[in-house]
């Protein structure tokens, strides 16, 4: 039986990390390591996408453009500024590239050959995959190597331990000050029923809350992460027996559901209703629970809905690979 084939990938976004990590990590579960290409659209360009045309500079008949051929068998793009530059490497390629849009391009289901959305997204169409959780690079693997070999500090810490995962002030949430107090109040009384803390902070978290949390952990014996050195977040994900989660980040909570166990999610002010919609799915996957200061739910099939898009694309382009072939 002949080999299947391998496939030539290019990640295309405008350098928006959360964009960017959703394409890589579908790029992986293929088995590939994607070519990197990022545009950057001038004004008025980006002010008429994803509608609009792409920028001429950065045609594929200019040397320098990020999209010059040859050209991809298969693009994986994320990003409003993205979605006119998936179709002219669709033209330019003469359709042979096979096309791969992540999230709502807001221009119909005609903006590429296949189109994964989350479920709180209205999208549907023959060419749209629906998942409840976001893809990401977190793979299986990656979990099973870290609960093998846990950072000494984590592997310290007596069970059951909890990892918290502490996001910040977003564009739909605010951690007032009220917010914060709750939410120590909350870690105190988990800390005391004996459940061990470990956890980090991320970029948005602001330095009232992290205090605020470190001095939890500090009167516990946890362990906070204090910044330096690389992030422990996979470690606390792959060593724990329960996640506590801010809100705020819906790719947090996505990532969390790898693991398979219990997540509590606190959310502060604020709110928006396609994160109600998401939380609530996770809820009926027994995933998902608010966070009230103790362990609660209990173990459930790790969900792993990055796998479910890159098996999706690779038969969607073997597909389109002989359709190819027979014309």
């Amino acid at each position: 039986m002949p080999a299947e084939p391998i496939p030539s990938v290019w990640v295309l976004t405008d350098g928006k990390a959360g964009d960017e990590v959703q394409c890589l990590g579908v790029a992986e579960r293929l088995g590939i390591v994607p070519d990197i290409r990022r545009i950057a659209p001038r004004k008025p360009f980006a002010w008429l996408m994803p509608r609009g045309p792409i920028d001429p500079r950065e045609g594929p008949d200019r040397p320098d453009s990020p999209i010059r051929p040859p050209f991809p068998d298969i693009l994986i793009a994320s990003g409003r500024r993205a979605i006119p530059y998936v179709r002219a490497v669709k033209q330019a390629s003469n359709g042979r590239t096979f096309t791969v849009i992540l999230k709502d391009p807001r221009t119909g289901t005609g903006a590429a050959d296949f189109i994964w959305v989350a479920e709180h997204d209205r999208l549907r169409g023959p060419n749209v995959l629906v998942t409840i959780t976001s893809p990401h690079r977190l793979a299986p693997k990656q979990l099973a190597q870290a609960r093998q070999q846990p950072p000494a500090a984590i592997a310290a810490l007596s069970s059951p331990r909890a990892a918290v995962l502490v996001g910040g002030d977003s564009r739909h949430h605010r951690f007032r000050p009220q917010d914060i107090v709750s939410f120590a109040e909350g870690l105190d009384t988990l800390a005391r029923s004996g459940v061990a803390l470990m956890g980090s902070r991320s970029r948005r978290t602001t330095p009232e809350l992290d205090k605020a949390v470190a001095a939890v952990f500090a009167r516990h014996g946890g362990w906070w992460w204090d910044g330096s050195g690389e992030n422990p977040y996979v470690a606390l994900l792959a060593n724990a027996d329960a996640i506590v989660a801010t809100a705020d980040s819906t790719n947090m909570i996505g990532e969390a559901t790898a693991t398979g166990v219990p997540i509590l999610v606190f959310e502060p002010h604020g709110g928006h209703g396609k994160l109600a919609k998401f939380l609530e799915a996770l809820k009926r996957e027994g995933a998902v629970r608010h966070f009230e200061g103790r362990l609660d739910g209990t173990r459930y099939e790790p969900v792993d809905s990055t796998q479910a898009i890159a098996d999706a694309v690779r038969e969607r382009w073997l597909m389109h690979r002989r359709e190819l072939d027979l014309a």
